[in-house]
Parts: C-alpha cells; sequence; structure tokens
C-alpha cells in the first residue's frame, strides 16, 4: 500500500462542510485499518509457511501457490476494482472488500487441506484489490486540500508499522499455537478486525463515485491474468513433474497472450478511450524504464523473502519466533532510510540514491551470502543483523522515492493511469519471483533426503538463489539510469515526498482537466 493507491478518477472535491464533520476522522480510522491487515496479511504470511508445510503437508509449489496466488489476483484485479469503485459508489466496493476479505480469512483459517488453502488465498487476493484501491480515493473524497498532506503522513506511519509488525505478529501467533490451532490465526484475526470495520463502515463512511468513470476493460483483465497463470503455473509445477513438453509450450504462449493483449489495448484505447493500460506511457523513456525497474524488483523481493524463511525455518531449524526476530533489524532499516531518502537525501541527489539503494541491497546480500558460507549451520541471529541492515537501508532508499521518480516525466492527465501500473506490474513481478522460487531455489535441493542433509542442502539453495538476487538488483541498478537525474519535483525545491501524490490530486482542482475528464485513467495499488 503506497499513497499512489487511490483511483485517479476520483479526484472530485470533497463535499462542502467535510472540514467540520469529525465524521471523517472515523472513516480515516476505518480505511486505514483495511490498508493495514493488506499490509499485514502479505508480510504475517511468510514468516508461517513452514509451519502451513508441515502441519498441512503441502508441496513446495503449493506453498509457492499460496504467497503468488495472493499476488496475482491482487495485481490482476486493483484496475478493475478502482474501476468499479468510480462506477458503483467507493463506499459501496470498499464494503464488499472488505467483507468479501474477511470472509477469505476465514475460509484460509479453515482450509481442509492445501488446495483450499491455496483458493482461498486467491479469493482473498482477489477482495483486496476490490478494497485497497478505495482507500486512498475515500480519504481524498473526504479530506479537504489542506488536511491531506497530514493525513498521508499517517499512511506513510502505517505503512513502516505494517513493515515491522507483520512478522512478529505472525511469528508470535504460529508460536503461541492458540487453541492447538497452528499457524491458523494468523488468517483467523482478520475476523474480529474485519467484522468491526464493516460495521463502522457502513456508518461513518460516506460514499463517493466518480462523475464520468471509464468503462470496465475486463478482457484486458482476462487477457493479462491468462497470460501470468501460462507463465506461472509451468513455473511452479515444472520441476515436481520434471519439466514437461506442455510447461515449455505454455510459457511460450503466454508471450502470445501478452501481444494479443497489447493489440487489444491499441483497439480498446481507439475505440472509447478506456483501456485497462494506457500504452502511450511507454513513449515515456523514464516511464518505461520505471515500470521495467519495479517489475524486477517486484521479482527480487519475491525470491528473497520466501527462501529467506524457509532457509531460517526449515535450514537452520529455527522457530518462527526467532526467525520473526532476527528479521527486525531490517524492517527497522527500511522504514529509517525510506524517511530518510524522501526527506534528505532525493532533493538534493536526485536519481543517485535509488541507484545507492540498488548497490546497498546487492552489497547486503553478498555479505548474507558470504556469512551463510563462513558460518554454515552455526549462524547467529545477531551475525545476519549487518547484513539485513545493509539490504534493509537499500530497500528503503528505493521504496519510498521510486514512484516519484517514475512519475516525474509523465503527463498530467496521465498521472493516475501511470501510477496504477506501477503498482500493478510490482504486484505482479513479485508473483513472478514467487513463481522462480522453484527454479532458483527448489531446484538446488534434491527430492530424496536424510535429515542430517536437510540443513545443508537449503543452506546451499539459499546462497544459489541469493546470487540470482544480486545479478537481479545488478539489472536494476542499470535499468535505473534512464529515469532523471532529478525528478521535476525536487528540481524545484520539494522535500516532503509528497509532490507526485499532490500532483495527481490537484487534477480536480483545475478546470483545463474537465475537457479530459472521459480520458482519466485512475490511480490505484
Amino acid at each position: 500500500m503506497t499513497s499512489t493507491d487511490i483511483s485517479e478518477t476520483a479526484l472530485s472535491s470533497p463535499e462542502p462542510g467535510a472540514a467540520a464533520d469529525r465524521r471523517r476522522w472515523f472513516a480515516l480510522a476505518i480505511v486505514m485499518t483495511a490498508a493495514f491487515m493488506d499490509l499485514v496479511d502479505v508480510t504475517i504470511v511468510n514468516i508461517a509457511i513452514p509451519s502451513i508445510q508441515r502441519d498441512a503437508g503441502a508441496t513446495f509449489s503449493q506453498i509457492q501457490w499460496i504467497t503468488a496466488g495472493y499476488a496475482l489476483a491482487f495485481a490482476a484485479g486493483l484496475i478493475t476494482g478502482g474501476r468499479l469503485g468510480d462506477i458503483h459508489g467507493r463506499k459501496r466496493l470498499f464494503l464488499i472488500g472488505i467483507a468479501g476479505f474477511t470472509i477469505a480469512s476465514a475460509l484460509c483459517g479453515f482450509a481442509a487441506n492445501p488446495e483450499m488453502l491455496v483458493a482461498s488465498r486467491i479469493l482473498q487476493g482477489a477482495m483486496a484489490a476490490m478494497m485497497v484501491p478505495q482507500v486512498l480515493s475515500i480519504v481524498h473524497a473526504t479530506f479537504p486540500a489542506h488536511e491531506r498532506g497530514k493525513v498521508f503522513g499517517l499512511f506513510g506511519a502505517i505503512v513502516g508499522l505494517g513493515a515491522v509488525s507483520g512478522p512478529l505478529l505472525g511469528a508470535l501467533l504460529t508460536e503461541w499455537n492458540l487453541f492447538g490451532l497452528e499457524w491458523r490465526p494468523i488468517f483467523l484475526i482478520n475476523l474480529p478486525v474485519g467484522i468491526v470495520a464493516l460495521i463502522l463502515g457502513r456508518r461513518f463512511i460516506s460514499d463517493s463515485k466518480a462523475p464520468k468513470a471509464l468503462k470496465l476493460d475486463l478482457v484486458g483483465v482476462a487477457l493479462v491474468t491468462l497470460g501470468l497463470l501460462m507463465l506461472l503455473y509451468p513455473l511452479t509445477r515444472g520441476r515436481e513433474l520434471h519439466w514437461p513438453l506442455w510447461g515449455y509450450a505454455s510459457m511460450a504462449g503466454s508471450l502470445v497472450v501478452f501481444a494479443a493483449l497489447v493489440a487489444y489495448e491499441k483497439w480498446k484505447t481507439a475505440r472509447d478511450g478506456s483501456p485497462l493500460v494506457e500504452l502511450s506511457l511507454f513513449k515515456v523513456k523514464s516511464f518505461a524504464a520505471g515500470i521495467a525497474v519495479q517489475t524486477v524488483f517486484g521479482v527480487a523481493l519475491g525470491i528473497f523473502f520466501l527462501v529467506w524463511t524457509l532457509y531460517m525455518q526449515i535450514g537452520l531449524g529455527w522457530s518462527a519466533l526467532r526467525a520473526g526476530l532476527t528479521g527486525v533489524p531490517f524492517s527497522i532499516a527500511v522504514s529509517a532510510a525510506a524517511g530518510m531518502s524522501v526527506q534528505l537525501l532525493v532533493p538534493r541527489f536526485g536519481r543517485k540514491v535509488l541507484q545507492a539503494g540498488a548497490l546497498l541491497m546487492a552489497l547486503g546480500v553478498l555479505l548474507y551470502i558470504w556469512e551463510s558460507d563462513r558460518f554454515g549451520m552455526s549462524i547467529a541471529s545477531w551475525q545476519m543483523a549487518l547484513p539485513l541492515v545493509v539490504m534493509g537501508a537499500g530497500m528503503g532508499f528505493i521504496v519510498a522515492p521510486l514512484t516519484d521518480a517514475v512519475l516525474s516525466e509523465v503527463p498530467r492527465e496521465h498521472a493516475g493511469s501511470a501510477s496504477g501500473l506501477i503498482n500493478t506490474v510490482q504486484q505482479m513481478g513479485n508473483a513472478l519471483g514467487l513463481g522462480l522460487v522453484s527454479v532458483v531455489f527448489f531446484g538446488e535441493i534434491s527430492d530424496r533426503m536424510t535429515p542430517a542433509q536437510v540443513g545443508p542442502a537449503f543452506a546451499n539453495a539459499f546462497e544459489h538463489a541469493l546470487g540470482w538476487v544480486a545479478a537481479v538488483l545488478t539489472v536494476i541498478f542499470l535499468l535505473m539510469f534512464a529515469l532523471p537525474k532529478r525528478p521535476a519535483q525536487h528540481v524545484e525545491g520539494a522535500d516532503d515526498g509528497t509532490d507526485a501524490q499532490d500532483r495527481i490530486q490537484d487534477q480536480d482542482e483545475d478546470p483545463k482537466q474537465d475537457q479530459d475528464e472521459d480520458r482519466k485513467p485512475e490511480l490505484i495499488g
């Protein structure tokens, strides 16, 4: 969830008297709670994956789909979720989303087998795609312009809190084994929160719609989903099935589907001006490079977080709590570096901060590989702190300012569509990275091992996977040369990191934009 998770067609002026209505602060608390649920749900599951694998008897490909299925459904539904809110009302879609998310969480918590858990996670991701795009749209429609800076600052704090608390909460809930439920409380905890948010949301959230919302592009959504499934399914199942010929055919066929998507989106643009993807944006070099950076960065994160968890808990035999506590320095470093990069470094050094972040992350990864090889099975949590802090600092330098850098040369009227696409492709990259785990990690592990061989095998696979992550980060560093040396908003002297969002938000206050209202795409998470 970022400050760009807002439907751009939602940029209608707040209702008169909203500033004097204290009910809006209750509405803010409710939508922030929903945003926090989504943030934590992504991080809380990773730490419990080994427990799920042991207790539910899930195969390695199934644990990949428990995480990748959520990311794929979330990414595929984001733009449609935003548009549905614009058309049918953001309050209605938010309540549908949070109700569906809560039901899906219950299905996850009571899943009878791994197949049901995977299906429930996919449903959960689809419901999050209905809920998340409405969050900041509701905020924008509820709060006047002079209060939004404070509100978006609170969202930044929520992002940092979610990054730190998610793994710890997942570790504690798994370790406590409440009522003998093992890992299931990580999903069931969403039930009381979701029910309360649903009840209060009906009472305190004011509804709003876009005056001239774009039409749905369900064919575009179907093509994106089909193409990703044709690519990801063979990747995750290929190793278990000994890489059958149909798997290679499916992956090759996905390229044909994506080509068909491009052709259809061109036709859709010419027909009614409401494509799923605004292809003209890719004529902007910095945006095209930024989309590539976001996608590849998502791949790197998808690989790292899953193999890291498996390495600590299955390879080293650590408890979920120890693994969660080991990750605390990383989370703190991400939050601290993110704030520093936006407020102090990017206004002065521009693109170099993001490139330094990529190099720092790569350095941290290489340090981790060295330490894993040096200390082997006797490695301690405190010895991991240095590479994790270096990696976290590098990640913080990238995640906070990247959206502003990518948006800085995008035409104003397409800022919403561009931001939505940035967040969508990052989720898609994450799903792809999770799929690649079967190649770069599980591909290094034998199907038949004695208990004494498991630890060294997982450590070796971890080092191999991290080698690929370091290579991906090097590619990201090179791609960043195509980003603007200094984003336009920082050239003008801004230093609070909110300019891109403000530039998008202010569109509704510019009468010159009225003539383009029919062409306004949306900005979503």
